[in-house]
């Protein structure tokens, strides 16, 4: 029986960003999964069903606010921890990932460290989705 690395969905327009991302969280033994824009991480989380989101607010097609209040849409996403990142460090910006239903923030640029805290900190408050 394999063990099963927990999914964490990147929706990050940036390539440098997503990529140094993925490879960060592999080195910390999850299973990364890519979106390029809001609409496709939308589409990968009821597809692919992560146990986790980073989620960049500023993102082409569909923002990262509205992805996350379309994920949250779906009664069985209510509780999928969805960490939203952004650049724009300000209490407007807090207030809109709290308005939308994030579950946490970290602005950029992002210590590695303190997201692993964070993802941990979500992943042992979680069940995981990904049961298989």
């Amino acid at each position: 029986m394999t063990e099963h690395l927990p999914r964490i969905l990147i929706a990050e327009d940036d390539d440098n960003h997503r990529i140094a991302l993925k490879l960060m969280l592999k080195l910390s033994k999850y299973d990364a999964i890519e979106a390029r824009d809001g609409q496709e991480a939308i589409a990968r989380t009821l597809s692919e069903k992560p146990d986790l989101v980073l989620m960049d607010i500023s993102l082409p097609v569909v923002d990262g606010l509205q992805a996350t209040r379309e994920i949250r849409s779906h009664a069985e996403f209510q509780n999928l921890p969805i960490i939203i990142i952004s650049g724009y460090d300000s209490q407007e910006t807090l207030d809109s990932v709290q308005a939308c239903g994030g579950s946490s923030y970290l602005s950029k640029p992002i210590e590695f460290d303190e997201l692993k805290k964070v993802i941990e900190r979500h992943l042992a408050n979680q069940p995981l989705l990904n049961t298989f």
